[in-house]
């Protein structure tokens, strides 16, 4: 699994209505094969703030950055955000889903 983390920040006229914005370009990367999840946070200690946690199967990161939605995004960002967002990516070997938390159980 690639799992990548990217925090994005918003001009401030966009912040209210960001999730909106990137509405299409998230549809698109949900739907491609090799996307195995795509979440959008707003981060609540500074809700100027989003939080993108993504996670591809091994080879599907390069078809997403090489996707039309992803080169449309490419051309969004730049005039929707204060800074070049900053990233987390990392390769995580026989990795394909989520799993239950080991340190305790609920239920």
């Amino acid at each position: 699994m690639i799992l990548i983390n990217v925090r994005f920040r918003p001009l401030p006229e966009y912040v209210e209505n960001f999730r909106e914005l990137v509405e299409e370009f998230t549809a698109a990367t949900r739907a491609e094969p090799g996307c195995i999840f795509f979440d959008w946070s707003r981060n609540t200690d500074d809700p100027a703030e989003y939080i993108l946690i993504e996670a591809f199967h091994d080879d599907g990161a390069e078809a997403h950055v090489q996707s039309e939605h992803f080169r449309k995004a490419g051309e969004m960002f730049p005039e929707i955000l204060s800074e070049t967002p900053q990233i987390i990516n990392t390769l995580i070997e026989g990795k394909t889903d989520w799993d239950r938390m080991a340190e305790f159980q609920v239920g």
